[in-house]
């Protein structure tokens, strides 16, 4: 999960060469094939893109009068909308195409096409009369393209595993799934499926363990095709939230639920929908509570540095004291000694008590930005169900980033005054590991800039640019940007943050 930009990248770049190649080529029949390539990279990766493609080829299609590259075209068409969940505008696609004018090697694809779309439709509708039009038309073109196919093709033996699946024959659904299993890699889109369809058959075995075994190679094989029309991430969700693992369950399905916002899958939207709300609202419970208790233990750490203050305080008294009559008794030293050793165990009592209330500072700042996280992902869903026209009212609201806003700069401006109530010489320590022309200058000597703010985390000990990024809101680049410069700006570049670290 943590590399999918590394594989996202990947397509991309495979993607751009072939566009720049179809932007050099004149040939319209070139520039059709390599469209095609296009598309395929697409299909599963981003809905609209793919459309647009597709579209591009209906165009060229029509202005060379090329009846094969027209039906083809459509039935690319058909089986993305199917893939997107839109089955009726797919149903609507395949009806402009005549049968009679498809070459026999075309034939296929378009009873799969259409075999897909009425089981979607037959499955997704609430009308009784409806659902058995489309399980009959569904049926209809299974037996047609049954009859056509290999008996030892992809096609056919995933449509005898969805029979022996249908009629709970387990055993021999997992003999055709192996076999299957046996022809593809992970890393691709029909491996992903194979293992998501044998998760099936380890769910009606009641067998859990296996189902999440094959999910889990499902995801793993989905984010490294970089496939984003997928389902395995949010049942594993699901699964991972009924075992009571509510941060992995949260990751999975803002993970999922970015997917499917990239891909602009309705299917999968409609699916996340019902997860998402209740795994979220479970996380913010359990947030809340954590955050209760953190401010319970600041507390706790605010009344012992008042106790350790009192006692120092006490300390030097007494060393005073000693220091007068130091001269006058013989056994004075014996008292000074033993006073100068009670301060040095003290000093470092207060250093450790210094370094529980850094921790906890910092454990704070990541629970305050992960409920900002939390705010986006909720505005974000929020939008979703707008746009998919089940909260319409909502719709200016979800557009709008000012809460999130308000929200970060009251994060700002708190977590400023905090750090400077504890280390109210930060800035003038840091200009002094900084060159003369680089001092920092601030309008506002109670409001910390981004440089500062960064510093101040590595002070803390958040040191990871990932974390600092997530806390202050911003991209990785940017945080090592940042970095960078004010490294080039400090007397020593290598211990600069060492020394920023060890600021008393």
């Amino acid at each position: 999960m943590e590399k999918r930009m590394v594989f996202d990248q990947q397509k991309e770049d495979r993607i751009n060469k072939l566009i720049e190649k179809a932007a050099k080529t004149e040939a319209l029949k070139d520039k059709y094939e390599l469209y095609n390539t296009v598309i395929d990279e697409y299909r599963f990766y981003n809905f609209d893109n793919a459309l647009n493609y597709i579209e591009e080829n209906i165009e060229i299609a029509a202005q060379l009068e090329n009846t094969l590259f027209l039906n083809k075209s459509k039935l690319a068409l058909g089986a993305l909308l199917v893939d997107s969940g839109r089955y009726k505008e797919s149903i609507d696609a395949l009806n402009e195409i005549k049968r009679n004018a498809l070459p026999p090697s075309l034939i296929n694809e378009y009873y799969i096409a259409y075999k897909e779309g009425y089981s979607g439709l037959s499955y997704n509708t609430t009308v009784k009369s409806s659902k058995a039009l489309y399980s009959k038309l569904y049926t209809a073109y299974q037996d047609s393209l049954y009859s056509r196919l290999d008996p030892n093709s992809e096609e056919s033996l995933r449509l005898k595993e969805k029979n022996f699946r249908d009629n709970r024959q387990l055993e021999e659904a997992l003999k055709i799934n192996s076999k299957r299993l046996k022809e593809v890699n992970i890393g691709s889109r029909g491996f992903s499926l194979i293992t998501f369809e044998r998760s099936l058959l380890y769910e009606l075995k009641n067998d859990a363990e296996m189902q999440k075994q094959f999910l889990i190679l499902s995801a793993l094989s989905d984010i490294q095709a970089s496939v984003k029309d997928n389902a395995s991430m949010g049942i594993l969700a699901k699964i991972m939230f009924e075992e009571g693992d509510i941060d992995r369950a949260h990751n999975y399905v803002n993970f999922s639920f970015e997917d499917a916002e990239f891909y602009n899958s309705q299917l999968r939207f409609v699916n996340i929908a019902n997860s998402l709300p209740m795994i979220s609202k479970a996380y913010e419970e359990r947030s809340e509570k954590q955050k209760g208790k953190l401010q319970d233990s600041l507390i706790f750490i605010s009344i012992l540095a008042g106790f350790l203050l009192i006692a120092i305080y006490l300390v030097f008294r007494q060393v005073r004291k000693v220091s007068e009559a130091r001269n006058k008794l013989t056994t004075a030293n014996e008292k000074l000694n033993t006073s100068n050793e009670d301060l040095k165990r003290l000093y470092l009592e207060l250093s450790e008590s210094d370094k529980v209330k850094e921790h906890y500072i910092g454990t704070f700042l990541n629970l305050y930005s992960e409920y900002i996280t939390k705010l986006d992902v909720y505005r974000k869903l929020v939008r979703k169900y707008v746009n998919t026209n089940q909260m319409k009212s909502l719709l200016e609201l979800s557009k709008s980033k000012q809460f999130i806003e308000e929200e970060l700069e009251i994060f700002n401006k708190n977590f400023d005054s905090s750090f400077l109530h504890i280390y109210p010489d930060f800035v003038k320590h840091v200009n002094q590991l900084l060159k003369s022309e680089e001092q920092i200058i601030l309008k506002d000597n109670n409001k910390l800039n981004t440089e500062l703010r960064i510093l101040a985390l590595i002070k803390l000990g958040i040191t990871n640019s990932s974390r600092i990024a997530k806390i202050l809101r911003y991209s990785v680049n940017t945080i090592y940007n940042y970095r960078a410069s004010i490294k080039s700006a400090a007397k020593d570049k290598t211990t600069f943050e060492e020394m920023v670290k060890n600021i008393q």
